[in-house]
C-alpha cells in the first residue's frame, strides 16, 4: 500500500517559482473565488456588488466610521471606496456627515434603508455559511479562519 503524501508540505522552497497549485497567494485567491462563488448569486439577486456588501457589513457591525477605517476593515482601496460610497449614498443606503469634533473629517453610517437591506440579506448569508460548514466542516472552517487571521496579524 502506497502512502499518500501532501506535496504542499514537501515543497522545496529554495526552488523557485513554486507550482501555482502550491503557492500560498494563488491558493488563497482560488479559495476566495470558491467561497465567493457561493455568495455572488445572493448579492446579484439584491443588486449589490461584493465591495458594496463588504462596506455595508462593516458599517452594520461598527456603526459610524470614516473612509480610512472602512477601507482597512473592508479590504477596499481608497480610490475604489470613494466610488462605492457615492453609489451607496445615491441609493440612500449610506449617510455621509461631518464629524462633530473635526469638521475636516467625514463620517459614514448606514441609513435605515441600509440596515433593512443588511437585515434582509443576512439570513441568506447565514444559510450559505451553514451549507459551507456542512460541506467542509464547521470546526475546519473555524480553524481555517483562525489560522488565516494569525497570518494576517504576522509582522
Amino acid at each position: 500500500m502506497s502512502q499518500t503524501r501532501n506535496p504542499a508540505r514537501q515543497r522545496n522552497y529554495n526552488r523557485h517559482p513554486l507550482e501555482t497549485r502550491h503557492a500560498l497567494p494563488m491558493t488563497l485567491l482560488r479559495a476566495r473565488e470558491s467561497v465567493m462563488a457561493r455568495f455572488r448569486p445572493m448579492l446579484n439577486a439584491h443588486g449589490i456588488s461584493e465591495q458594496q456588501w463588504r462596506v455595508m457589513r462593516v458599517l452594520a457591525e461598527e456603526g459610524v466610521l470614516d473612509a480610512t477605517e472602512i477601507s482597512g476593515r473592508a479590504c477596499i482601496f481608497a480610490s475604489s471606496l470613494s466610488r462605492i460610497i457615492k453609489t451607496l449614498e445615491k441609493q440612500g443606503t449610506l449617510i455621509r456627515e461631518r464629524c462633530p469634533d473635526d469638521a475636516r473629517r467625514v463620517q459614514l453610517r448606514l441609513s435605515d434603508q441600509g440596515y433593512r437591506i443588511v437585515s434582509e440579506i443576512t439570513p441568506e448569508s447565514v444559510a450559505i455559511y451553514r451549507a459551507l460548514e456542512d460541506q467542509f466542516g464547521s470546526e475546519r472552517v473555524a480553524t481555517l479562519i483562525d489560522m488565516l487571521n494569525e497570518l494576517v496579524e504576522m509582522e
